[in-house]
C-alpha cells in the first residue's frame, strides 16, 4: 500500500513547488483555457472582414477576466499550501498535494487531465458560439434588452428585420463601440434597478451619423428616380367610404451627375442643410441654414418668434435620420393599421363605422396592462356590434393589432414616437416647410407647396374619383376646404383625441 510523503522535502532533494496542489492545478487549467480562448478570439478579431462590436468585449475583457481569475486561483493555492506546511506539515497528511506515487492520485490526475482537455475544447467552442450569439437580434431584443420588447416587436416586422441590431446601433470601429458599451452599462444599471424610462427614449442625441451606418447600403450616389405610391384610406363614417390617392413621390429628380432635385436634395453633395431644434425630439425647429457648397453662399431661415442665434454645439447637419427617423422601429398609428386590415379584408367594412369603432377600441384609456386588453376590448366591441356575425373575427383582429402596436406597461405607442416621413400624423416635413421660416429679406423655405415633394395623379372615392393627370391634381380633402393655417397633424393624430 502506498503512503503519501508528508514531509515538506526529502533530505538532499529540492523542496517541491508550492503550486504542486489541486487548487493551483484547477487554477492553471482555468488560466490555460482562458488563454486558449483569448488567442482564438484575437485571431478572429484580426482575420474577419466585418468587425463584430461585441468581439472586443469578449476578447479583451471577458477572456482576460477568466485568465486573471485562473492565475489568482493558482496563487491562492500556493499561498494556502505554504500556510499548511507551516502549521500542519509535521502533524497531518497533506491531502491537497499531487503525489504521483499514490495510485489513487494517479487515477484522479488522469481524469483531471481528460477533463482539462475537454475544458479547453469547450472554452474554444463556447467562445465562438458566444461571440455569434452576442451579435444576434435575439440577444439584443430578448436577453440583453428585455425592457425593449416594443422595439423588438416593431423591428421584426420592419423593413430592416434582416439587418442585425449592432449594424445600425453600433457599427464598426473602436470609438463607437466604446461609446455604445458605456451607454449600455448605464442602461444595464437602470434596468437592474428598474428605474429606466417608460417609454424608452429614442437616443437621437447620441446616434451615430447616417453616413457611417445607413449609407453602407443606401449610398447617395445611387439614382432612385421617383416612386409611384398608392394609398387606400377609409372615412370615419357609417359606410366606411374608401378614399384612394395615387401619388408620384419626387424622391430624386434630374440625371445622375446633374443638378440634384426632389426630396433627397436635402442631403445632396452640392448643399448642406443645418438646423437647430429647441426640443429633445427635434420636432420644434425655429432656425435653419442652407449653404451652397459650390459658391459658399448661405441663407438663414428663422421663425418670427426666434430671433436669437442658436448655440453652436446644438446645430445639426441634416442627414437621412432627420426624416427617416424610424427606419427599423415603426410604431404605426391606430388609424393606419385599422385601414390596412380593412383593405386586406380582415376587418369587415360591412360593420357600420368599423374604422372609428376599432380605433376607439385600441385607444381605450382604462387599459393599463396588456393582460387587461382582451377583456376590455372584447367587451367594447361586443357592446357596439352585439348581433354581428363578424364579431368574433373583428375581436380577434383588433386584439392582434393591439398586441403588436401598443404596449401599455412600457407606455409605448405611436403617440410618443414621432415619425417624420410625410406630414399626416406628425409635423414631419412641416417642421420646416411651413411658410413661417423666412430669411431677413422675407424669402420663405423653398418647396412648401404640395407638388414640391409629390404629384397627385388621382384621388377620390369610387363615386367621384378624379381621373389621372400627369401634370398633377390639386389636393382635394374629403371634408372639403380646410383652413390654410391648419396642418394635417392638427386633426390627424392617428387615433388619439387631442
Amino acid at each position: 500500500m502506498d503512503h503519501p510523503d508528508t514531509s515538506p522535502a526529502v533530505q538532499g532533494q529540492r523542496p517541491r513547488s508550492l503550486f504542486n496542489n489541486w487548487i493551483s492545478a484547477i487554477g492553471g487549467v482555468v488560466a490555460a483555457g482562458a488563454l486558449f480562448s483569448f488567442s482564438l478570439l484575437v485571431w478572429m478579431d484580426f482575420t474577419q472582414g466585418d468587425k463584430n462590436p461585441y468581439l472586443g468585449i469578449l476578447t479583451y475583457l471577458v477572456a482576460p477576466g477568466f485568465l486573471i481569475a485562473g492565475l489568482g486561483l493558482a496563487l491562492f493555492g500556493a499561498w494556502a499550501q505554504r500556510r499548511w506546511q507551516i502549521k500542519h506539515a509535521a502533524t497531518m497528511p497533506d491531502k491537497w498535494r499531487i503525489n504521483l506515487s499514490d495510485r489513487r492520485q494517479r487515477r484522479a490526475l488522469a481524469l483531471f487531465g481528460t477533463g482539462a482537455v475537454v475544458f479547453f475544447i469547450l472554452s474554444a467552442f463556447g467562445s465562438y458560439q458566444t461571440y455569434h450569439y452576442a451579435e444576434s437580434t435575439q440577444f439584443c431584443g430578448e436577453v440583453c434588452h428585455e425592457a425593449m420588447t416594443p422595439e423588438f416587436v416593431t423591428y421584426k416586422r420592419g423593413a430592416h428585420a434582416r439587418v442585425d441590431c449592432v449594424e445600425c446601433h453600433v457599427g464598426s470601429g473602436v470609438e463607437w463601440f466604446v461609446k455604445a458599451k458605456i451607454n449600455g452599462a448605464h442602461q444595464l444599471v437602470a434596468y437592474v434597478l428598474d428605474n429606466y424610462n417608460r417609454p424608452i427614449e429614442t437616443p437621437v442625441k447620441n446616434l451615430r451619423p447616417a453616413q457611417d451606418t445607413c449609407e453602407k447600403c443606401h449610398w447617395p450616389e445611387k439614382f432612385h428616380g421617383n416612386i409611384d405610391v398608392n394609398q387606400t384610406h377609409f372615412l370615419s363614417n357609417k359606410a366606411n367610404t374608401p378614399y384612394h390617392i395615387r401619388m408620384l413621390m419626387r424622391v430624386n429628380e434630374g440625371q445622375p451627375g446633374g443638378a440634384p432635385g426632389g426630396i433627397h436634395w436635402h442631403v445632396s453633395s452640392d448643399h448642406k442643410v443645418e438646423y437647430y431644434a429647441s426640443d429633445p425630439k427635434r420636432q420644434e425647429i425655429p432656425w435653419m441654414r442652407v449653404t451652397n457648397l459650390k459658391d459658399g453662399t448661405a441663407k438663414v431661415f428663422k421663425t418670427e418668434e426666434f430671433q436669437d442665434e442658436p448655440p453652436a454645439d446644438r446645430i445639426r447637419v441634416m442627414d437621412c435620420m432627420d426624416c427617416h427617423n424610424r427606419p427599423a422601429h415603426v410604431f404605426p398609428t391606430a388609424n393606419s393599421v385599422v385601414e390596412q386590415s380593412m383593405a386586406a379584408g380582415r376587418l369587415s367594412t360591412k360593420l357600420p363605422a368599423i374604422k372609428r369603432v376599432a380605433v376607439q377600441a385600441l385607444t381605450l384609456e382604462d387599459i393599463k396592462t396588456t393582460a387587461e386588453a382582451p377583456e376590455k376590448i372584447s367587451a367594447f366591441l361586443t357592446s357596439k356590434y352585439p348581433q354581428a356575425p363578424e364579431l368574433a373575427q373583428t375581436i380577434e383582429e383588433v386584439l392582434r393589432i393591439y398586441a403588436v402596436t401598443i404596449f401599455p406597461e412600457r407606455k409605448a405607442d405611436w403617440s410618443v414616437y414621432p415619425d417624420n416621413i410625410g406630414h399626416k400624423d406628425w409635423l414631419g416635413c412641416f417642421r420646416c416647410h411651413d411658410e413661417k421660416h423666412k430669411t431677413p429679406a422675407g424669402e420663405s423655405v423653398r418647396g412648401s407647396d404640395c407638388n414640391s415633394c409629390h404629384i397627385i395623379l388621382s384621388q377620390g372615392s369610387a363615386a367621384d374619383m378624379q381621373l389621372m393627370s400627369a401634370q398633377g391634381l390639386e389636393f382635394k380633402h374629403p371634408d372639403g376646404e380646410l383652413d390654410d393655417e391648419l396642418t394635417c397633424s392638427d386633426c390627424h393624430t392617428g387615433g388619439i383625441q387631442k
